[in-house]
């Protein structure tokens, strides 16, 4: 048996009413395929470039200071953590700005 997720104190007119204009507003927002694939960017930029800089600086480190362990495995895996935490905040805040347009939660 379906479910009715129409809560009981508004009717059917003001729940059509309602996706049409998150539709409307959807439409006019300009969000595009090319603003998806510029998030898919941004998420992995903010992941290689503190990996990469993590490299960098413990290449130099292992040709300037002799250590038992190594510089640069050790700051990749930071880097490469801190641009997982940068990414994964982005998003965060991205779907927390979506979800904020949609009032009710209903698609």
């Amino acid at each position: 048996m379906a479910k009715n997720n129409r809560p009981k104190n508004k009717s059917l007119s003001n729940i059509v009413g309602d996706k049409e204009e998150r539709k409307l507003q959807a439409q006019r927002s300009n969000k595009s395929v090319w603003a998806g694939l510029g998030l898919f960017g941004l998420v992995g930029w903010s992941i290689a470039v503190p990996t990469i800089l993590g490299a960098a600086f413990g290449i130099w480190l292992d040709k300037n200071f002799d250590q038992d362990f190594s510089w640069t495995l050790s700051l990749l895996l930071m880097g490469l953590i801190l641009g997982c935490l940068i990414a994964w905040n982005w998003v965060r805040k991205e779907d927390k700005e979506i979800h904020n347009t949609n009032k009710d939660g209903n698609e």
